[in-house]
């Protein structure tokens, strides 16, 4: 019998109302991309102080830690217990998928250097470009590496500086660091690979009725979405393949 592959989910960030009422929460938007049949993904409200076990972290097979409102930079109690957390996961070689906030403090944990986004926040579907000549098997891409990838952006922060020992594999016009990796054990992604269009227009409008953007950046953001959507399908082969190993087959 094979045995039952089990991931494990760090929630940075509470349920939205839409989220909850649409999906049933963040953990089931992760999932639906993540997911598959057979498996067990078990999730961790770390920004309510909510963590694992730390002698339970053997048991799983790969870890994604997820966005948040809160600064990577920032030095409260839960953002360091999971500063500690990645750190052994590290010192294990687990995989580890880090998405935006999740993206940024694995950065930080590293040696690397964050800060807020020195040309601004984005919330919108944005364009970034692949490094091709970094894509290595490891990375996970496939045999078709593609020259730009589209993915939903929702971040004030950004990464700065590298850690030592990092790839990058994407930039854009507005930030320079939108992936990296390192070694085989650390995957990470500024953009949101788990968001769709909807979650976008929600988190939008809730930011703007909560008067933290401007109605210009809020039309400007939703007109990035006319006739145009994110590449969730190859994300979702990306990130899987990442923390399932199933590395590409490019040479």
């Amino acid at each position: 019998m094979v045995e039952q592959k089990k991931y494990l989910l760090f929630l940075g960030v509470p349920d939205s109302e839409f989220a909850k009422k649409t999906y049933g929460g963040y953990h089931n938007v992760f999932v639906s991309l993540l997911g598959d049949e057979g498996e067990q993904w078990d999730s961790y409200r770390v920004v309510d102080g909510e963590f694992p076990d730390e002698k339970d972290l053997e048991n799983y097979d790969g870890f994604v830690i997820s966005g948040s409102s809160h600064d990577a930079f920032q030095d409260t109690d839960w953002i360091l217990k999971l500063c500690d957390i990645i750190k052994k996961l590290d010192e294990m070689k687990k995989k580890v998928l880090g998405v935006c906030f999740g993206h940024q403090l694995i950065a930080r944990v590293k040696g690397g250097k964050v800060g807020r986004a020195r040309k601004g926040p984005e919330l919108c579907l944005g364009n970034i470009t692949i490094v091709k000549e970094a894509v290595a098997p490891e990375n996970y891409f496939g045999e078709e590496v593609p020259a730009n990838l589209r993915i939903i952006k929702c971040h004030q922060d950004e990464v700065l500086e590298l850690p030592e020992n990092a790839k990058l594999l994407a930039y854009s016009s507005m930030y320079e660091v939108e992936m990296y990796s390192i070694e085989d054990n650390f995957l990470c992604i500024q953009g949101h690979p788990e968001y769709n269009r909807d979650i976008l227009i929600d988190i939008l409008d809730r930011v703007l009725a909560g008067g933290h953007i401007k109605e210009d950046f809020a039309k400007t953001s939703k007109a990035t979405l006319e006739n145009n959507e994110a590449d969730r399908e190859f994300w979702q082969k990306i990130c899987k393949n990442f923390l399932k190993g199933q590395p590409s087959k490019l040479v």
